[in-house]
């Protein structure tokens, strides 16, 4: 029995399928059937029920599998434990975040760790929730910062906050942060919005079916810059967080107001990787990135609140 049988098992696991682990981790398939039956010779019993639609878990395969994903952890604080905590951290980090989260925390994020550790070296990139889970799962980047994430059993999961969205529209438009609008009155907005099944959509569509609205959108479009460049334009309105709109409205190009009756809102969480280790320094930055975000709450910058504590 070895590491990477373990990981193996992880991930089949949890997509209940060979050939999808292997697209995951870019690894043959033959070669993870192989993983999977050498650790089924040696445990003496079968780990997955086969059928033609995939592999599933048995119930003594779900007892290994709790298992080996708190050996995995082991193993990863065992490596921490070898780090020498007072040096300064080296290398790179590559972080990964929706494009919204970008706006927010690229500049202080790395003036921070610029500030804390001058010798270690941060990679951003952005993309939308789901495909950055692939990033992160496929291990392109070492954390990512992404909303509404499930329990995933390949995933070490920090809940951040829980972050409210609001109405967002021109200078002229007059929206102010003292004066809360119900979701029901969006029916007489001219809304520019993401297209269906985009996740900020879906919070959006949600919350109209809650308020009994058949909701339509005058524009779509899956771009965060061009929502800001058509609502500034006086085009039409949108439901955005505000933290990182915050540059308009404070210059007074933008105006926003909650919205209640739902709340639409959204989960931020940081994932880290379960089947392989976590180093400080990505610790590290993980925990910088919650430091901002308790920042920009507590200053009523990123509206919402904090939730959970880093593991």
């Amino acid at each position: 029995m070895d590491i990477t049988q373990l990981k193996t098992l992880i991930h089949v696991a949890e997509l209940g399928s060979v050939s999808k682990a292997s697209e995951r981790l870019g690894i043959a398939q033959p070669a993870l059937s192989r993983q999977i039956r050498l650790l089924e010779q040696e445990l003496g019993t079968y780990l997955f029920e086969r059928h033609g639609r995939g592999m599933a878990i048995t119930e003594i395969g779900h007892e290994v599998l709790d298992h080996a994903t708190r050996v995995l952890a082991e193993i990863d604080a065992i490596r921490n434990l070898a780090l020498d905590r007072r040096s300064s951290y080296r290398g790179t980090v590559s972080v990964g975040t929706t494009p919204t989260v970008a706006e927010i925390v690229t500049v202080p994020l790395v003036q921070m760790i610029r500030d804390a550790h001058p010798h270690l070296n941060v990679r951003l990139s952005a993309a939308f929730s789901g495909h950055m889970l692939n990033f992160l799962q496929r291990g392109e980047v070492d954390i990512a910062v992404i909303y509404n994430l499930p329990a995933i059993r390949s995933l070490k999961i920090d809940p951040v906050l829980v972050e409210n969205l609001l109405l967002v529209g021109s200078a002229k438009r007059g929206l102010c942060l003292d004066r809360a609008i119900p979701f029901s009155e969006l029916a007489q907005e001219r809304l520019i919005l993401p297209s269906a099944g985009h996740r900020l959509r879906d919070i959006v569509d949600e919350c109209a079916r809650q308020a009994g609205l058949d909701l339509s959108s005058a524009v779509e479009t899956d771009s965060f810059q061009s929502m800001i460049k058509l609502v500034r334009a006086g085009l039409g309105s949108t439901i955005l967080p505000l933290a990182p709109l915050y540059p308009w409205v404070e210059r007074g190009e933008l105006s926003v107001s909650p919205l209640v009756d739902p709340i639409p809102s959204r989960k931020l969480v940081i994932a880290y990787p379960a089947d392989r280790p976590v180093g400080l320094a990505a610790r590290f930055v993980g925990d910088t990135i919650r430091e901002i975000a308790a920042d920009l709450v507590a200053r009523n910058i990123w509206v919402g609140h904090m939730i959970g504590h880093p593991n």
